[in-house]
């Protein structure tokens, strides 16, 4: 049963990559004679993002009542959630550093000439967000939390029922059983999504490609393979001996059974949008318990930001270069403070990170110009950083589920 349940793996992996190169493709054929083309994949990619949205928040919320009921323990509850959030806290001050470090020590951006846009009509992100965000952590509304997409509130609002059950045990049994149903069903609703991801990723990457163009990516080629490299290095590297050392796991299965939820993805440039094949790759392909995912994954996908501090870190540092500012030691260490700060409250969303970066480039004291150039790039440098984020969430799991093991021992 398990060599078929594999065979099934590989088998939609490969799907899904053919899926993406194929996208990639028409993206760019469409200029020629295939401009018809775009409102059928925006069509159905926007059905197959809502397909994934859908059942999002009414997932998360049902998981995480199940993960803290099924672990039993408010304190081992706190412990998994606290485990991960420092999980993640560090690998992204690590990713941050890193991509300060090597644009730096190679001299990324020196003698490029980029044409700056005079002014931009992006906001910075404010430092007082997190405190924000501190602040807005409980839902005074716990509907319009839902309503509004506000990951955080639902994750809080779900272990504040969930610990309530905990403390009145018997009589929570028929709420639970709901919730239980309910969740049952959400998971069965994306195994059938599932089989539409390879379409699905087809139509989403082949705008990305099309806006963007070929004479844009040629021209960023270098800064893209790098960054590139960076973070996949990032990835099979720093989650790779992660996985072996921490989760004692082996890094080939691991990277194996998650790669339908990194291409997702890769394709669709949201984190949030993975959780439901994230779960499922973690549950059903590593055996990794539901007391686990339904914590670590939903809160990955809200702070965990690794790549996206790459990508911040070398893209300060490449127009730094490119510019002529100087960018002392003591405003890359004021950056890669800021730069995990600002990661909490980074929505796991297409484009999610532009406003941060607009905090950090004033701060670095480059000219407002150079967000222009960002924006145009940023879907491209995205795509990777999203994919690396979802890889740095499965991580975690596996490192967590090896925590809870001894917990139990």
């Amino acid at each position: 049963m398990k060599q078929k349940t594999q065979k099934k793996h590989i088998n939609i992996t490969v799907a899904i990559l053919i899926g993406l190169l194929l996208g990639i493709v028409v993206g760019i054929l469409v200029p020629g004679r295939m401009e018809w083309l775009l409102p059928v994949v925006d069509l159905i990619g926007g059905l197959y993002m809502s397909a994934l949205n859908m059942v999002i928040f009414p997932m998360v919320f049902c998981s995480i009542i199940m993960g803290i009921w099924g672990i039993g323990s408010m304190g081992k509850t706190g412990r998994i959630g606290g485990s991960a959030m420092l999980y993640f806290v560090l690998t992204t001050a690590l990713a941050s550093a890193i991509g300060l470090v090597v644009p730096r020590v190679i001299q990324l951006g020196k003698g490029v000439e980029i044409e700056l846009v005079e002014s931009t009509a992006v906001e910075a992100t404010k430092f007082s967000s997190l405190l924000d965000t501190v602040k807005g952590l409980i839902p005074s509304n716990p509907i319009a939390a839902f309503a509004n997409g506000n990951m955080l509130q639902v994750l809080v609002f779900a272990v504040i029922v969930g610990f309530a059950c905990l403390s009145i045990r018997e009589k929570s049994k028929p709420f639970i059983q709901v919730v239980d149903s309910l969740n049952e069903i959400c998971m069965r609703i994306i195994s059938v999504v599932m089989y539409f991801t390879p379409i699905g990723v087809f139509c989403t990457i082949v705008p990305v490609v099309y806006n963007n163009g070929m004479a844009t990516i040629l021209s960023l080629a270098v800064i893209l393979i790098t960054l590139y490299v960076a973070f996949f290095a990032y990835a099979f590297v720093v989650y790779g001996a992660s996985v072996k050392f921490m989760g004692k796991m082996s890094p080939k299965r691991f990277f194996t059974a998650i790669m339908p939820a990194a291409l997702n993805a890769f394709g669709t440039c949201s984190s949030s949008a993975t959780i439901p094949l994230s779960k499922r790759c973690c549950e059903e392909d590593l055996g990794i318990s539901n007391e686990v995912t339904s914590l670590a994954i939903p809160l990955g996908a809200t702070v965990n930001m690794d790549a996206v501090s790459i990508l911040m870190s070398f893209m300060i540092m490449f127009f730094a270069n490119a510019c002529g500012v100087e960018v002392t030691i003591g405003q890359m260490v004021v950056v890669l403070c800021c730069n995990v700060l600002l990661s909490i409250g980074t929505p796991g969303v297409p484009g999610g990170a532009i406003a941060s970066f607009a905090a950090l480039a004033s701060i670095a004291g480059l000219p407002a110009g150079v967000m222009g150039v960002y924006i145009s790039i940023n879907t491209l440098c995205d795509m990777g950083a999203t994919c690396v984020n979802v890889i740095g969430d499965l991580s975690c799991c596996a490192v967590l589920q090896e925590k809870l093991k001894k917990d139990l021992n």
